[in-house]
């Protein structure tokens, strides 16, 4: 049985993130002088929360100097979001009610729109602070498009944030439909595992991304290589698209041993257990489209 589609961990909602606005001339100087502007700040890869683990926003005026700022859109009753993103090392630019928390960390807890709104700032802003510079030609670029474009004076060339597209796959047994294939990296800890996972190649299909990705890996090839859907995922700047799909032979498993360290066969039942968060077994947040791939799978494989 196909695996039932589900949810994926970051949602579309209501938010719209305007962008026929971006080509108004000083938009973002004009929203930050509005009071009724909201900011969505940014520390690294952590946003600032409430006292109820929701985002927490600012006003424009309440911001420190320093950061990089754009547009994200406008909110479902119209108000502007924009974003102001602070180096890692830099001082903490606001004080948040409730401290401050990664994607990775939060993500999964957070309403579908605040979520979003989170990847979109971190994902633009990531390049905000990492990019000034033209690639072309080394000279320091301007910002245009409120945020979302670079235009480099000296060789006239525009840039824009780049998006790497990755896949991701969860890989079932033929002979026992009732386990499910997982990897563990090298910079995990002990009994953490996941899905195979892996960046496409230059003039390489999403499909064959799958099938030598988990090949290189754990040493199985695949059949029955289907689609399930994507997640924006900006560490660093990734399109995760995922995927199901089949082992043709569970006996070929075994790790690379330098970047996967270990696969194994994990049945219906500590899938289930690790899901509830019992057992040894750890598997990803709840933020990752990694762990949606899984469920779709234990729900299809009970």
């Amino acid at each position: 049985m196909a695996p039932a589609r589900s949810n994926p961990p970051v949602l579309p909602t209501a938010f719209d993130r305007a962008a026929d606005e971006r080509t108004v001339d000083g938009l973002v100087d004009a929203l930050r002088a509005d009071a009724a502007t909201r900011v969505l700040v940014l520390h690294g890869d952590a946003a600032p929360l409430g006292a109820d683990d929701a985002l927490q926003f600012f006003a424009p005026d309440d911001v420190a100097d320093g950061g990089e700022w754009a547009f994200l859109g406008r909110d479902g009753d119209g108000t502007a979001v924009l974003t102001s993103v602070f180096a890692r090392d830099a001082a903490a630019p606001v004080e948040p009610i409730g401290g401050w928390g990664a994607l990775r960390a939060v993500g999964g807890g957070l309403a579908p729109g605040e979520s979003a709104l989170f990847v979109e700032a971190l994902s633009l802003g990531r390049w905000l602070l990492d990019a000034p510079f033209c690639p072309a030609c080394g000279a320091h670029t301007e910002q245009r498009q409120a945020g979302w474009a670079r235009h480099c004076p000296s060789c006239g060339r525009e840039h824009f944030p780049r998006t790497d597209p990755a896949v991701i796959v969860a890989v079932a047994s033929a002979q026992q439909p009732s386990r499910l294939l997982l990897g563990s990296n090298a910079m995990w800890g002990a009994n953490r595992f996941s899905c195979f996972a892996g960046f496409a190649e230059a003039g390489e299909s999403l499909e064959s991304t799958v099938a030598r990705e988990v090949y290189e890996e754990a040493g199985v090839a695949l059949r029955d290589i289907r689609y399930s859907g994507s997640q924006a995922w900006p560490y660093p700047r990734s399109l995760m698209l995922g995927f199901h799909a089949i082992a043709a032979d569970d006996d070929a498993a075994r790790p690379d041993g330098d970047e996967i360290v270990d696969v194994r066969w994990f049945t219906a039942s500590q899938i289930g257990e690790a899901l509830a968060g019992e057992g040894e077994l750890l598997l990803p947040g709840p933020a990752s489209i990694s762990r949606r791939l899984i469920k779709e799978w234990h729900a299809s494989a009970r």
